[in-house]
């Protein structure tokens, strides 16, 4: 097999993987129920739904987007989102199997948004925060150019304000349709995290499934609180490339949350539904300003 026959078949491979991938998520996300990918039991999607969609019966964490991490972490109604007016252009005129323009185009019908990460303000049980979300759905949550400009100001806005930052991570890493571009976001989004620091300013990130590439290698991993969400897969290269480069066949467990813990690369991990009890004790031991009761307290008061 000659190398060019080697790239064509790795490349039909690729778009093969991508049909069966989307195939399974249009079955997965049509009916009244789930297959767990991880147990294989089948779940009523109104039971998954209810239990922050962890899968009932073996704990699974299944992967969410920006609008339900958003509903689940953030008090009701506070969430408010900055600068979504920036959208990604395809500058470099750049075409794999399609153009970046049909990507994109598709991307944001698939995710319903313009841009790989959300941003803005709100409150967690009272402690107002700012930000940054980001959504697997949209190019695989990859980071181009506006998700480092998006991020950038978010710190910058965070700054003005005298407001902690708070990024939930979900990517494949750097988006090679932009090439360098996409590179250099790295250092872009690095400086700014570390204005933020000189700010005496708090940064905490929330890793979860996936974090990978550019982004554990700049502001993912960066933060004064790494939290990873249970059973979340973290690293920078894939699995499959790590074992062909050193030839040795690694744990079970590589690259998971609980794995990273092992070896003190994140501070702690916690499970979906602790995570906005764990965010406002941190937020309250560092003597940031309650602004407020919660909805939860607000209905108990009602009732």
């Amino acid at each position: 097999m000659t190398i060019q026959e080697w790239f064509d078949k790795r490349k039909e491979d690729q778009i093969q993987r991508r049909i069966q991938e989307a195939k399974a998520e249009e079955e997965a996300s049509s009916g009244q129920w789930i297959k767990c990918v991880h147990c294989e039991n089948q779940i009523m999607k109104s039971d998954l739904e209810a239990n922050q969609m962890v899968c009932p019966v073996c704990d699974y964490h299944f992967r969410i987007n920006a609008k339900v991490r958003i509903s689940q972490l953030f008090d009701k109604r506070t969430f408010k989102e900055i600068n979504s007016e920036i959208k990604p252009v395809d500058v470099l005129n750049f075409v794999d199997t399609e153009s970046y323009t049909q990507r994109l185009e598709k991307s944001e019908e698939k995710s319903g948004l313009s841009e790989a990460i959300v941003t803005g303000t709100g409150k967690i049980e009272g402690y107002k925060i700012a930000a940054g979300i980001m959504d697997f759905d949209y190019m695989g949550g990859s980071m181009g150019s506006v998700v480092g400009e998006k991020l950038t100001r978010l710190i910058e806005y965070a700054i003005e304000k005298r407001l902690p930052v708070l990024t939930i991570t979900s990517s494949g890493g750097a988006r090679m349709q932009e090439s360098a571009l996409s590179l250099m976001q790295m250092a872009k989004t690095a400086c700014a995290v570390s204005r933020l620091d000189d700010e005496g300013l708090l940064y905490i990130n929330l890793l979860t499934e996936p974090t990978f590439g550019g982004i554990t290698a700049s502001f993912g991993t960066l933060g004064d609180y790494i939290i990873a969400e249970q059973g979340a897969r973290i690293g920078f290269a894939g699995r499959r490339v790590i074992e062909q480069t050193i030839r040795q066949k690694l744990p079970a467990d590589f690259q998971t949350a609980e794995y990273l813990l092992k070896y003190g690369q994140v501070d702690s991990v916690v499970k979906r539904a602790d995570l906005r009890k764990t965010l406002s004790t941190i937020l309250k031991l560092h003597g940031y300003k309650f602004e407020g009761k919660t909805e939860t307290e607000q209905e108990k008061v009602t009732v």
